[in-house]
């Protein structure tokens, strides 16, 4: 399905900011300049604008002419956007290689994470992730059985495992983050190519139904020389969270 005309809008300006052709200080298309050239009204070009100011990457408004402030994408996480989707809006290429799915029993902090009794039947899932071929992330993923099954049978190479689960019906419409540092074990420095005991980033989540009842726990490590995360707040909003792209 094609995106609506700001999208669209957005992920072209995503990407000629990621790789350079609008570079940092530089001005951004004016409105005409982008309506011009999409053959879209002033509506969808100025949501276009408005998404990328509200990500940090471009600055300006309010008569100022916007420029670009930064290379990286700003993710708010209070959005709950898959890897593969954050990606894509980046205009990079997201990429995942599954190195292992197996049911097995819950350990004692994974069964305390999803509200199980220790030794539960649950489904856990290690994926490497990539932008544009390059190991970024490595995520540790817990479903509880019913939801995990699901993805026994799906290529999980084939891109978003919330999308397929989405489609079949699974809720995963909160979610609690936590940031912390981790050292690389060996299965992170193998995988992400980086030394044992490098620092890395992690994201602990665990995502819950509507109803508050868990579904997944994930442990997801980050190179930090790849994505990086802020905090951005207000007098007048709860803080947001956000996850950073480092172009190079």
């Amino acid at each position: 399905m094609e995106l609506p005309m700001h999208e669209r809008i957005a992920v072209e300006l995503r990407r000629l900011i990621a790789t350079g052709d609008l570079a940092v200080g530089e001005p951004v298309p004016s409105e005409a300049q982008l309506c011009a050239q999409w053959g879209a009204s002033r509506g969808p070009v100025r949501q276009a604008l408005a998404a990328l100011r509200t990500e940090g990457m471009i600055g300006g408004g309010r008569g100022k002419p916007p420029v670009v402030l930064r290379q990286s994408l700003g993710q708010p996480f209070a959005t709950f956007m898959s890897f593969s989707r954050w990606v894509h809006g980046l205009g990079r290429t997201p990429g995942q290689r599954t190195q292992e799915i197996a049911l097995r029993p819950a350990t004692a902090d994974v069964a305390d994470a999803l509200d199980l009794e220790e030794g539960t039947q649950v489904v856990q899932l290690l994926r490497l992730r990539l932008i544009d071929d390059a190991p970024t992330m490595l995520e540790r993923t817990t479903f509880i059985e019913p939801v995990g099954r699901l993805l026994l049978d799906f290529d999980c190479d084939s891109g978003s495992l919330y999308a397929h689960l989405a489609a079949q019906g699974v809720d995963m419409s909160l979610a609690r983050h936590h940031i912390d540092a981790v050292a690389a074990d060996a299965t992170d420095g193998r995988l992400l190519d980086v030394a044992e005991g490098f620092p890395l980033l992690r994201e602990s989540r665990i995502a819950r139904s509507a109803d508050g009842r868990p579904v997944e726990y994930s442990d997801d490590r980050y190179r930090p020389d790849k994505v990086g995360f802020t905090i951005e707040n207000s007098q007048a909003a709860q803080p947001a969270l956000l996850r950073s792209w480092q172009a190079s």
